[in-house]
């Protein structure tokens, strides 16, 4: 028996105005959003951005700690991949510009969103599944 795909993933968040307004310039408009939560559908995979179930003093999102590392969406071609670059600079969003995975010798550009999560567009070939 194998799972076949990734129904959704859900990411906590601080603040769900702030988190539809940056997510908006990069995904377009969202599929739900209620006062606790918002999401979006790539491929066939949701993405939910949701607030904490509980209250947390000093919560806030740090890479280096067990869970999420970063998020990383996928692109097919380097153009692809150009015309995100050139989309997060016209929207202000800054970025690494498109650096070189030391790992696998891809092309990628990372952000963080206003929570600090980090964020990647990831250029895998199709050629590359």
């Amino acid at each position: 028996m194998k799972l076949k795909f990734i129904d959704h993933i859900l990411i906590i968040i601080g603040n769900i105005d702030r988190t539809v307004k940056f997510y908006t310039k990069i995904l377009g408009k969202s599929i739900h959003r209620d006062k606790e939560s918002v999401s979006w559908k790539i491929g066939d995979t949701k993405i939910f951005f949701g607030l904490p179930f509980k209250n947390i003093n000093n919560n806030k999102f740090d890479k280096n700690r067990i869970g999420l590392n970063h998020l990383a969406f996928g692109v097919r071609t380097l153009e692809e991949l150009k015309m995100w670059q050139k989309k997060l600079d016209d929207e202000n969003i800054q970025n690494s510009g498109i650096i070189k995975d030391k790992h696998l010798d891809r092309d990628y550009i990372w952000f963080d969103d206003p929570d600090l999560i980090r964020q990647e567009i990831y250029l895998r070939p199709n050629n590359e599944k």
